[in-house]
């Protein structure tokens, strides 16, 4: 079984675009992992996205990153995508 290859990419956002740039992340599904980190660096949040995870599964994680947007100024969404 050949090993899985994954690159990463960073994103810069204002508080009030993480939310629609996480869900436009998710819908382009090769995606296994985001990670919010506020201006400082910090982690913020996590989610790791199994293969077909989609609708109602994700809707509590978009819940907590809606709310974790009215706290941020900025962030940096960092996300781990399959080559």
């Amino acid at each position: 079984m050949p090993e899985e290859k994954f690159r990463t990419e960073e994103f810069h956002v204002d508080g009030e675009e993480l939310l629609r740039k996480v869900k436009n992340l998710i819908n382009e599904g090769n995606i296994r992992r985001v990670i919010i980190k506020d201006k400082d660096g910090k982690v913020v949040f996590e989610i790791p996205l199994t293969f077909g995870v989609v609708g109602a599964l994700i809707a509590p994680q978009l819940a907590a990153i809606g709310a974790i947007a009215a706290l941020l100024s900025e962030a940096t969404v960092v996300v781990e995508k399959r080559e």
